[in-house]
């Protein structure tokens, strides 16, 4: 069964103003640590300067610039990392969180966006990711 995506009306009303809306996107600066990015957001906005009404998943984008933020500066892994590294290693979701002890449905939630793996399983990942062939070590 396919899932439809629901399309958004052009317009709506300014819960707070009352004004008429436009859909369109405008630059954001996303920050984390001093370090920024800036994505282009979607949303409903006014026809001048004000704030946007964000609906759906508009703020996704702010979510993936902030993960990517971490990456960088935490190391902390996006998700698409994550999910780079289980198919580099050719294993899935549920035998990555079976090998990892984290759960078999943790991947999931990692390669969703959902949880951030820990600081072990971090370390484990970015070994694993370098050395692929201490994999059988594992099993």
């Amino acid at each position: 069964m396919a899932t439809r995506e629901k399309v958004l009306s052009y317009t709506m009303i300014s819960p707070e103003t009352g004004e008429t809306l436009t859909r369109g996107v405008r630059p954001f600066i996303v920050e984390y640590k001093g370090e920024s990015a800036t994505v282009d957001l979607p949303g409903y906005y006014p026809a001048g300067e004000g704030d946007g009404v964000h609906v759906g998943k508009d703020m996704s984008v702010v979510d993936e610039a902030l993960r990517i933020l971490k990456e960088k500066i935490d190391g902390v892994p996006a998700p698409a990392t994550i999910r780079r590294i289980r198919a580099k290693l050719k294993l899935s979701q549920r035998d990555a969180g079976t090998l990892f002890k984290v759960g078999e449905n943790a991947f999931d939630k990692y390669e969703r966006g959902l949880v951030e793996p820990s600081g072990p399983t971090i370390q484990l990942m970015t070994l694993l990711h370098k050395h692929p062939e201490l994999l059988d070590e594992l099993r």
